[in-house]
């Protein structure tokens, strides 16, 4: 069964906002930066918001239960590279804080060392701890050629994640179509993908939205920004398809 809907033909801003999520997760967001996020998300209705794990107890209690926005954080950021029983303690501890989404780093250590058993199987002692919460891997596209790629998003439609993620938005580079197109063939609808990491254009969405990606990480700012310019589009509406 696949993970991932058919894309439809067109986009409002409040469809747009349903598939991005916002976060405050950089070491110097503070307590403010995060009762902004709170506020900016419920009122623009994103589909949720993340915050550092020390901040999500917070974040929780400034979003209403039964609130659109769901409340997120991250597991093993932005390196990946603790342990797995560590991993494991902390995605549960953040579900009972009361996150509803978790988005945890790949080993890409390991992944680029060859050890896809190692990788495969701390996705699946996390997935199965939080469950049913979803979980996303992020496989950090900065740091992996396109084999590697290939092998990290292979490894997570297998394992029992929710999404592929492309990167944590902490290293460089942009996450590309190009990169977007070789996931998805790798995938093959058997996971969906989140693209996190330098999108800031709707063309950009456009033509990712067209190769399955059904779910965006994008700055707070720019998120807010792109909804202003799709609600200015004739019709207010983002054409994604000929058929719209």
């Amino acid at each position: 069964m696949s993970a991932v809907a058919s894309a439809p033909a067109s986009m409002d801003a409040a469809e747009l906002a349903a598939l991005i999520d916002i976060s405050a997760v950089q070491a110097f967001h503070t307590e403010q930066d995060i009762r902004a996020l709170a506020k900016i998300a419920t009122e623009n209705r994103f589909v949720a918001a993340h915050a550092l794990p020390h901040f999500v107890p917070l974040l929780r209690s400034l979003i209403p239960a039964g609130a659109f926005t769901m409340v997120g954080g991250p597991v093993g950021f932005p390196s990946g590279g603790h342990a797995t029983r560590t991993k494991i303690v902390e995605a549960t501890a953040l579900v009972a804080d009361g996150a509803q989404e978790l988005d945890m780093m790949m080993n890409i250590g390991r992944l680029k060392s060859g050890d896809t058993d190692y990788v495969a199987k701390e996705i699946a002692a996390v997935a199965e701890a939080i469950a049913p919460v979803p979980l996303k891997v992020i496989i950090e596209l900065y740091h992996l050629n396109d084999e590697e790629i290939r092998r990290a998003s292979e490894i997570v439609a297998e394992s029992g994640a929710a999404f592929v993620k492309t990167g944590t938005g902490w290293t460089p580079s942009a996450t590309t179509v190009e990169k977007i197109r070789i996931i998805a063939k790798t995938v093959r609808g058997r996971v969906a993908i989140k693209a996190s990491g330098g999108i800031r254009g709707l063309e950009t969405i456009r033509e990712m939205v067209g190769l399955g990606v059904s779910r965006f990480g994008i700055n707070t700012r720019t998120a807010v920004d792109l909804l202003r310019q799709c609600a200015a589009l004739p019709g207010g509406r983002l054409v994604l398809s000929d058929t719209a």
